[in-house]
């Protein structure tokens, strides 16, 4: 019987059984395909007003990220590093937030668990159709990268990154499937925005610094339009015009509550702000649970959104993660597919405000973990509430008590505006440290 190849032993098959039927090509040669000449700004030109790549490094205990400009120099300067990711997304701004998204360039998919039949089989179904023929293929390590390069850059408008993620889950199903990976539970499958960074082609994979990641181009340029024939219509991107907001005055007419609270008095956009425990709920899942391989980055990137979510602290946060660190290392036996530092540092840039509203059915599919509903006893919130606080006035009547007292949220909103009347020219900081209240709650109520 003959013996399992090794993973080195694998990528080196991989490497030579592509580059029988495909191309392979330069590091400069690949990012110039995806960040094709003129779509960046220039270096020292910020007239151009334009966006630009953004590539994190981690080295050590130390996340840093680093600009690429039109004419790519950076993707060179990076080349053997140990850690580096960039997306296909050009960015306004040097941190890769959905915030900062611009222009979307393609749709890169991780396809684990790639081993010899799996690699043949899944350029088989690419050429029956089964999946979409991908533009390059990336040998990362492991598995496989799939990039869909379009022929036109995706505008990132903030209606549509829900649609565009969807629609790039439902691409992860088709093309993860039982022939295709070795991984074949459902709870198994990676899945990952359209902001999500994978590791540069010239830099190291896992498996060390002499299996560097290397690429082939595969195929053609695609269009949203060619992928839609690989998805559910209900998943499918019709639309990706800008769809204008109404006007001021309209948004008078149609929501005058909204327009009292943020255009005249001129609120700030409330956010809800969630006690701790599901923040250490999550923690004590994430040991009870059996976590897999490849889910353990998101694991801890669920994390980093519930801190956020829960006003930790940033610091904290790190802290647990940190702390979970062995614990994961230790559900892999392969030396060449260890957890590290560097995993948890990556995993911490979900520590952003626009991870708040990071809902229980995107948590369950990211990480692998069941996280199920809150049923009320199968009644909705509303009459669920109704029925408790019926219940509260029932018990106070027959015990002479008066159930609100000592409960209620705290007066955080006269806390902070007390503080900067006793000390007019105070900082959020001072006022974070003898009030003791989070970050979050002072810059909500400061004026």
């Amino acid at each position: 019987m003959a013996r399992k190849p090794t993973d080195k032993q694998l990528f080196k098959l991989k490497n030579e059984w592509l580059g029988q039927f495909y191309d392979k090509v330069t590091p400069k040669e690949f990012y110039r395909a995806m960040f094709p000449e003129g779509c960046f700004e220039r270096k020292g030109c910020p007239e151009d007003s334009k966006s630009n790549g953004v590539i994190t490094v981690i080295e050590g205990e130390k996340a840093r990220n680093y600009l690429v400009f039109d004419d790519l120099d950076t993707i060179d300067e990076v080349q053997g590093a140990e850690f580096a990711i960039i997306s296909p997304v050009g960015y306004c701004g040097r941190n890769r937030t959905a915030k900062n998204a611009r222009w979307l360039y393609g749709i890169a998919i991780d396809l684990d668990g790639v081993e010899m039949p799996q690699i043949r089989d899944v350029f088989y179904q690419m050429k029956n159709e089964v999946i979409p023929q991908c533009t390059y293929c990336v040998n990362s390590g492991h598995g496989l990268h799939l990039y869909y390069l379009f022929e036109k850059p995706i505008p990132l408008y903030k209606h549509l990154h829900d649609s565009l993620r969807e629609f790039k889950y439902e691409l992860i199903c088709r093309i993860w499937n039982r022939y295709t990976s070795t991984y074949t539970e459902r709870d198994q499958v990676q899945y990952q925005g359209v902001f999500q960074g994978f590791r540069i082609v010239g830099t190291q994979s896992k498996l060390g610094k002499r299996y560097i990641v290397t690429a082939f181009e595969t195929g053609k340029r695609v269009t949203i339009e060619y992928l839609n024939q690989f998805v559910d219509k209900d998943k499918a991107i019709e639309k990706l015009e800008y769809q204008p907001q109404i006007g001021l005055e309209k948004a008078k007419a149609k929501y005058p509550d909204w327009y009292e609270r943020r255009v005249v008095r001129g609120e700030s956009k409330g956010r809800w702000h969630i006690k701790r425990d599901l923040y250490d709920w999550w923690i004590r899942k994430i040991k009870n649970s059996k976590v897999t391989v490849g889910h353990r980055y998101w694991c801890l990137s669920v994390l980093a959104a519930y801190g956020i979510k829960c006003d930790i602290p940033e610091d904290e946060v790190l802290s647990d993660a940190l702390e979970l660190l062995p614990y994961m290392d230790s559900l892999s036996d392969d030396e060449h597919n260890r957890f590290t530092k560097r995993d948890v540092l990556d995993a911490m840039n979900m520590y952003q405000e626009s991870y708040v509203t990071y809902s229980r059915a995107e948590v369950e599919r990211v990480s692998g973990i069941s996280v199920p509903a809150n049923k009320r006893n199968y009644r909705k919130q509303a009459l669920h509430l109704a029925g408790a606080r019926a219940l509260q006035v029932i018990n106070d009547q027959y015990n002479g008590t008066n159930w609100r007292e000592g409960n209620g949220r705290k007066p955080k909103k006269d806390i902070v505006e007390q503080w900067q009347v006793a000390h007019p020219d105070g900082r959020k900081i001072d006022c974070e440290r003898e009030t003791g209240l989070s970050r979050h709650t002072v810059l909500k109520w400061w004026k």
